[in-house]
């Protein structure tokens, strides 16, 4: 059995590609915090993912950097071959479902200040929840 579930900050705006076929892929990549009892602070171990279609669309629609999402899906291994001849391995999660937890707007886009979905007041707060209106607007994915 291969399944992932997983809950953390994405790192970066989610990239959207175009590819042939009009095929659609985001990648993003997800903190994950792991906290254990010592003096030291917790940290994160940090997971490519990468999402396909409709769903791809939505989550770079409606995620920045910072923002807190749950999702599913499996593990893929592959690798590849760079122009200098070195081997690169890549293990990364293929996202099947996206939980928005607490979305952040874009950090590169004007649009981001235009976003209806984005609580302006909830913002500035670090506990940010939504409002029935606004979770109502959310995609189903």
């Amino acid at each position: 059995m291969n399944q992932v579930g997983l809950i953390g900050r994405m790192t970066k705006d989610p990239v959207l590609r175009r590819l042939s076929e009009g095929r659609v892929q985001a990648n993003f990549v997800l903190a994950v915090q792991r906290a254990y009892k010592s003096a030291k602070a917790d940290e994160a171990d940090f997971i490519l993912c990468t999402v396909w279609g409709k769903l791809a669309e939505h989550t770079t629609k409606y995620c920045g950097k910072g923002s807190l999402v749950g999702i599913n899906g499996h593990i893929h291994s592959r690798s590849y071959q760079k122009e200098d001849g070195n081997r690169i391995f890549v293990t990364e999660v293929i996202v099947e479902a996206v939980q928005f937890l607490q979305t952040k707007p874009k950090t590169n886009t004007e649009e981001s200040s235009e976003r209806p979905y984005v609580n302006k007041e909830a913002q500035a707060k670090s506990d940010f929840i939504f409002t029935k209106e606004e979770h109502k607007e959310l995609p189903v994915v």
